[in-house]
């Protein structure tokens, strides 16, 4: 019996600034349910875009099933795709100019759920006319706290 296909989940974060309030939100192909946002008052795009996967792949592993994380943030899929995670570990969370990662408090917790689950990550063109893109881009906006 073969494995049931992973749950593809869609991810986005949104700043007001940047520095400055922002969003995240997650929903699952195709339907958009589940789905999760929320937002804080001082924060930046790169750490809404890491937590909302964090927070996708926290609640979706739960029951132990694959989970495919769409994302339009190249920092967040290429984070995995090239295996920078890899060296920043081995490196003692330096990055490659030797400073120390960036979000580095958020992007732990992240990997070590890769590690112990079965994730895997795609990229999409952010407002390219992707439905489930927009859709949390929307969820993202509006938990931006006003």
């Amino acid at each position: 019996m073969s494995a049931p296909d992973p749950i593809i989940v869609y991810t986005d974060g949104a700043c007001s600034g940047n520095p400055g309030p922002g969003g995240w939100g997650w929903a699952v192909a195709p339907d958009g349910e589940p789905q999760a946002s929320g937002g804080e008052r001082s924060t930046t795009n790169q750490r809404m875009e890491i937590y909302a996967a964090l927070d996708a792949v926290r609640t979706l592993t739960a029951g132990g099933r694959a989970v495919k994380v769409i994302a339009d943030s190249t920092y967040v899929v290429n984070c995995f795709r090239d295996k920078w995670w890899v060296k920043w570990e081995k490196n003692g969370w330096r990055n490659a100019k030797r400073e120390p990662v960036a979000n580095a408090d958020l992007w732990k917790p992240l990997i070590e759920l890769v590690k112990v689950n079965d994730v895997s990550w795609g990229w999409v063109k952010g407002h390219s006319g992707d439905r489930m893109n927009d859709l949390v881009d929307s969820l993202a906006v509006a938990a931006i706290p006003r």
